[in-house]
């Protein structure tokens, strides 16, 4: 895992000043927003994923070509709207099997100077059973706690970008940020277990779903046009 981080943090390292900083910047802003509030925006959220994820998709294949990527990133807004919950569910899933992977490979002393899969060789058998596990209640709980698998959701994805952008703003100080988290991984990885749970919290506490607000603006709305008995009363007679 050391390896893997060192080559990370080198291949991070070779991005020009002004890149680094403002993806950086970037990075932590929209995290800090989507740590704290993305479950009241979830379907801007997804969209903005869908899209990069489908405009990711084709600069692999077609390269830099605009309208590919955008026709890809068009499609891809389109089929996580439709399966929103399926694809929260999913992505919960492997975020929380991909933050497992990373623990007990730091547990371990995985060697990945040989490759990925010759680092997952050495990993012990139950360890991918408990990482399958994880990933089979995340998915359940999609299906049965929607609201709590969307606030897990955001507040992982936005605990990650802030790490990301913190390490890309500490890279441009001449720091090796990447190389301290991986030697103390066991405490950066409760750091973020921690900011994952309080994101998570907060959200579930402050944050109503678009369609909950909804439904409360059209309750309001249809208690305010109702007459009162008084008025009634006094009509009828």
């Amino acid at each position: 895992m050391f390896e893997l981080a060192q080559n990370l943090e080198q291949a991070a390292a070779g991005l020009s000043p002004i890149v680094s900083v403002l993806l950086g910047l970037a990075a932590v802003i929209v995290g800090l927003f989507v740590w704290l509030g993305g479950l009241g925006f979830r379907k801007i959220l997804v969209a903005v994923v869908g899209a990069v994820g489908g405009g990711g998709c084709a600069f692999l294949v077609h390269g830099r070509d605009i309208m590919p990527i955008a026709i890809a990133a068009a499609i891809g807004v389109v089929v996580v709207l439709i399966f929103e919950r399926l694809f929260i569910t999913i992505m919960t899933a492997g975020l929380a099997a991909l933050f497992s992977f990373a623990i007990l490979a730091g547990l371990y002393n995985t060697d990945f100077s040989e490759g990925l899969k010759r680092a997952c060789s050495q990993m012990p058998v139950y360890s991918w059973v408990i990482i399958a596990a994880l990933a089979v209640i995340f998915i359940v709980a999609g299906f049965y706690l929607w609201r709590l698998t969307s606030a897990l959701c955001c507040a992982l994805l936005g605990t990650m970008l802030i790490f990301a952008g913190m390490i890309l703003l500490l890279l441009y100080k001449g720091a090796a940020p990447v190389t301290y988290i991986s030697a103390r991984g066991l405490f950066f990885a409760a750091v973020f277990g921690a900011m994952t749970a309080f994101g998570t919290i907060e959200q579930l506490m402050f944050c109503r779903l678009p369609e909950k607000r909804l439904t409360a603006k059209k309750r309001a709305g249809s208690s305010e046009n109702r007459p009162d008995k008084a008025s009634l009363s006094w009509r009828n007679r």
